[in-house]
């Protein structure tokens, strides 16, 4: 876990705060103890809380491209960045990292915003292009990493966490009462919308362009159903099964520091410590939660 922030004013040269962005990374600490950042361009500002998972050692946040005309802060896990970086590096790109995080940022210099749909991985991330002076941000298919932002025609903030939003003065702080009804009866809010009015998130699988005061979400991903384009017996679509389970979980390893597996002890979690176990040589460490107040969940008998 990372967190990102920032703002864009729409007017050129109108640069953004320094005591600003470090007070929304100041609201956002927790979500990375390992290294803090920060960029400032003509008229943007951009902030990074570092939970350090891969190239524990030059893979500070704001980075840039080549000539330092793009930058980007990001929070996730790419897992196929290693097959990009092959393809980038014959594109001619020069990286200075070994990070999944400048893989994005050359990723976007070839494809623009299409370079998400190159993406394997959970991301929310914010990339700004000095040359075009656009901001785009970015959230994963399934909206694993969250990402807020808020605009009032003038600027616009994002953020991990709506609380760095609510740091800059120039938001307004006004809650939304038929939203919380929503949150009440589903117990979470569906849609775009948060409890505070204006206060917007940044739907699974989209991306938003915001450029000359103007700003679009679009769609790049939806869950479709199709028929199949084979027909598998039970024992083929079995094993298809348990090879995607298996290559899914051996990716989400990937990383520069110690794995480990919370068990709840219900069949889901058991195998993906079965396919952790499997496909690595490193030592897999597991846990399990318990709480010994009575009517609360312990299930530290179960794992056994």
């Amino acid at each position: 876990m990372c967190g990102i922030c920032g703002k864009l004013n729409f007017e050129q040269n109108n640069r953004v705060s320094p005591a600003l962005i470090r007070g929304m990374l100041d609201t956002i600490r927790h979500r990375g103890p390992d290294d803090e950042g920060t960029y400032y361009g003509s008229q943007v500002g951009l902030g990074h809380r570092r939970l350090s998972i891969i190239d524990l050692n030059t893979g500070h946040q704001p980075l840039s491209n080549e000539d330092g005309s793009v930058w980007i802060v990001f929070n996730g896990e790419i897992y196929n960045y290693q097959e990009l970086r092959v393809f980038l590096l014959g594109k001619g790109h020069v990286f200075k990292t070994q990070t999944d995080t400048e893989v994005i940022i050359h990723l976007y210099e070839e494809l623009g915003p299409q370079c998400v749909e190159k993406l394997r991985g959970m991301f929310a991330f914010a990339i700004w292009d000095e040359n075009t002076k656009t901001l785009f941000l970015a959230r994963d298919r399934v909206g694993i990493k969250p990402l807020y932002y808020w605009h009032n025609g003038r600027s616009l903030v994002f953020a991990s966490e709506i609380k760095a939003i609510l740091a800059d003065p120039a938001v307004e702080t006004a809650i939304a009462p038929q939203v919380i009804d929503r949150f009440l009866t589903f117990l979470y809010l569906p849609g775009q919308e948060t409890l505070f009015k204006n206060v917007l998130k940044l739907p699974p699988g989209s991306y938003l362009i915001a450029r000359e005061g103007h700003q679009e979400v679009r769609q790049y991903w939806d869950l479709l159903f199709s028929k199949p384009a084979e027909k598998l017996s039970g024992s083929e679509a079995e094993r298809k099964l348990l090879d995607l389970l298996a290559e899914t979980v051996e990716l989400h390893m990937i990383a520069d520091v110690p794995v480990g597996v919370l068990l709840s002890g219900g069949v889901d979690s058991t195998a993906v410590l079965s396919f952790a176990v499997e496909r690595t040589k490193k030592e897999v460490s597991s846990y399990t939660v318990g709480f010994s107040d009575p009517g609360v969940a312990d299930e530290r008998p179960l794992p056994s």
